[in-house]
């Protein structure tokens, strides 16, 4: 019995000191994953999504409408259509066209004519109307599909409306709605996210080996330190 004792007790010195060691490589990643996750869950997603900013409208109703030019004007388009819709932008119907080659076109309902996409100034006028605190813009940024903002990461061609208080509204140029709305809090939970995955460059790959074997080490060092605590109180019960 004495043997066998001693031979669990140096098994727990072992695992006593590869707890430390694994501390030692596990314990930043665990304080950043713990700061991070709660600076993430601090505010409620809505809020860092930004929709507390959207003010809701009805939907305005259409007009009765002769689509016929519309629709007669899809041919000229150079790619199959994939998906109509007509909305209303301001007090003109517009037909929105998704083609299979992923660009967007834009038609007067009325007449079937092309529409170019949106103006600044009619980006201004749907974030006034859209957004609160809407009216107060410190500037107006165009982005290409090629490039677009780090805080949007989409490739779709946008108006940046920036606001007084930091915030950041995507309007998309093809189709004139609301893609994004970025606050400050937004661009913080962004920097969190990436820290948390380990991936600042892009904030996207959430499967990759630094955070594979850093989550690994982790699980290792809990697991050993449960046992380590175990057996510790197993043997002051004993005493």
């Amino acid at each position: 019995m004495g043997g066998s004792n001693l031979g669990q007790a140096a098994i727990m010195r072992r695992f006593a000191k590869w707890h430390i060691w694994l501390g030692w490589l596990a314990g930043v990643p665990l304080v950043m994953w713990t700061l991070t996750g709660l600076v993430m869950v601090a505010r409620p997603i809505e809020e860092v999504r930004g929709n507390h900013l959207r003010i809701e409208r009805e939907s305005e109703a259409l007009p009765a409408l002769d689509l016929t030019p519309a629709v007669a004007a899809l041919k000229t388009l150079p790619a199959p259509a994939t998906e109509l819709s007509v909305v209303m932008a301001g007090k003109d119907p517009v037909m929105i066209v998704q083609l299979s080659d992923g660009s967007i076109a834009r038609f007067s309902a009325a007449d079937g004519s092309r529409l170019p996409q949106i103006s600044e100034k009619q980006a201004r006028a749907t974030v006034a109307q859209d957004i609160t605190g809407g009216d107060r813009v410190s500037a107006v940024t165009a982005f290409p599909a090629s490039d677009p903002p780090f805080d949007f990461r989409n490739p779709v061609p946008v108006w940046q409306v920036a606001l007084h208080d930091g915030t950041h509204v995507y309007v998309n140029r093809d189709t004139g709605r609301i893609a994004a709305v970025r606050t400050r809090w937004w661009r913080v939970f962004d920097v969190m996210w990436g820290l948390h995955i380990m991936d600042l460059q892009t904030r996207e790959d959430t499967h990759h080996p630094v955070l594979i074997l850093f989550a690994t080490i982790g699980l290792i060092m809990s697991v050993i330190g449960c046992v380590l605590m175990f057996r510790r109180r197993k043997t002051r019960v004993r005493a």
